[in-house]
């Protein structure tokens, strides 16, 4: 009779073993990953993870620099203005949808929410250009939550390297938070992106260099 114990019931087709062996590895060579966009307290970092929907963190983080230097708080944010507010930006892609939804978010968080930002999904994702995405990064870096943001870097290598098989990202986000163990799930949205982001790059995988490659099920390893 076979043994199929090693199998997880999901959207994966690594064994549990195998899993457990990835992010065992990821741990070993990472211990504390950080993500990289810059804030200075709760509010800024929600804003930081609105802005950098379709940009990069370093872009971001160059626009962003200035501006909570001066605007810190949902208060500041408002005195500010859409005008201002908007040329401290305008290097961002799609800055002036995210300008006006950063006024509408912080005005909503002032007059709700006594200027909190809230730790629960369904009420980020109410703000004005919150999504899941954003909502997960925020409760796993801002509120220490075991969430998974599932961007285009962790819906990539998830389903290349057979870890989590999905046609979406909340399919994919479901699998992992399934099949990854409990003590991982903490840092596993910042080792998987990290990895998505400088190894397992979309157009040519540094396979050679990867550190999770024996156990990836990836066919085309260029190795």
């Amino acid at each position: 009779m076979t043994n199929n114990n090693k199998k997880q019931t999901s959207q994966t087709i690594l064994s549990k073993q195998e899993v457990e062996a990835i992010f065992s590895a990821f741990e070993k060579h990472n211990p504390n990953p950080k993500g990289e966009l810059d804030y200075v307290n709760l509010f800024t970092l929600l804003i930081a993870v609105v802005l950098s929907a379709q940009a990069t963190d370093k872009g971001v983080n160059k626009a962003t620099k200035e501006l909570f230097a001066i605007a810190n708080s949902p208060e500041k944010m408002l005195d500010l203005g859409l005008e201002k507010l908007t040329n401290h930006i305008k290097s961002i892609g799609l800055y002036r949808n995210k300008a006006k939804n950063t006024l509408a978010l912080s005005k909503i968080l002032f007059e709700q929410y006594n200027s909190k930002v809230p730790n629960d999904r369904e009420a980020l994702i109410s703000l004005p250009g919150v999504g899941r995405k954003t909502a997960n990064v925020v409760l796993n870096i801002g509120f220490g939550q075991p969430t998974i943001a599932v961007d285009t870097h962790l819906f990539r290598i998830s389903n290349r390297t057979g870890l989590a098989i999905g046609k979406t990202p909340l399919e994919v986000e479901k699998t992992l938070l399934e099949v990854i163990p409990k003590k991982y799930l903490l840092h596993a949205h910042h080792w998987l992106i990290l990895h998505g982001r400088y190894v397992c790059k979309a157009r040519k995988p540094d396979c050679a260099h990867c550190i999770i490659s024996k156990w990836c099920k990836y066919e085309d390893k260029l190795l």
